[in-house]
């Protein structure tokens, strides 16, 4: 009799274990079909922190670090502005400075592209525009290509006031489609970062641009152009 259980229980341990492994896969629907285990577990690594800062501040003396903390308060108002609620309470900004001058400010951000986290690292100058976009680490069988600069040449110069969207004001990769958004998500929060801790607070934030918009339109108005 106990011989009869033993050869059951592994009989259902048998066949229960292809059905654990099989409710574990991932379905791609771009491809139609389940990714394999290396697809999965792949990371392609093209740039290191190091090798990217020197990317975003070429001719900067020295880069200094600043750990930015957001408040709950602070956090709601950030997501309000991006649209996307996101986990991250704390953030590490990387300074470029050239004597007393700032020449800009960097972050690395994690966003997810389909199935996993893609890293990359966005650079925003002193003023607010998007200096430069570079592809640190890519974890997904698809999408890579938003490292390409014939792509993602097209953030540079955006602001925290540009929607930075697919259909909007960015040009999508057919069959990236996920990595796209991802970037794009990641740079909006980066442009909305600087704006709301960096740029608002030395009288550059976003506040006084639409004002001394608004006082040019009523100017123009009175005046004319």
């Amino acid at each position: 009799m106990m011989t009869r259980l033993l050869v059951v229980s592994l009989a259902c341990s048998f066949i229960m274990s292809p059905a654990m492994a099989w409710a574990d896969r991932v379905w791609d629907s771009d491809l139609k079909r389940y990714l394999t285990e290396q697809e999965l577990s792949m990371a392609e690594v093209y740039l290191t922190e190091e090798e990217a800062l020197k990317l975003m501040f070429p001719k900067s003396e020295r880069i200094k670090k600043d750990l930015l903390r957001v408040s709950a308060d602070k956090k709601i108002v950030i997501e309000e502005r991006i649209g996307w609620k996101f986990p991250e309470n704390d953030f590490e900004v990387f300074i470029g400075e050239t004597g007393a001058k700032i020449d800009g400010y960097a972050l690395i951000q994690n966003t997810i592209g389909k199935h996993k986290p893609m890293t990359y690292m966005v650079g925003v100058d002193s003023i607010g525009h998007v200096l430069n976009v570079e592809l640190l680490v890519f974890r997904e069988s698809r999408g890579s290509e938003v490292r390409t600069k014939r792509f993602n040449v097209q953030y540079e110069g955006k602001t925290v006031l540009d929607p930075v969207r697919i259909n909007k004001d960015i040009i999508n990769i057919s069959g990236a489609t996920m990595s796209v958004r991802s970037m794009s998500a990641g740079i909006k929060r980066v442009l909305v970062l600087v704006d709301e801790f960096y740029l608002k607070p030395a009288g550059l934030g976003s506040d006084t641009v639409a004002t001394k918009k608004s006082e040019q339109g009523i100017f123009g108005a009175i005046f004319g152009n």
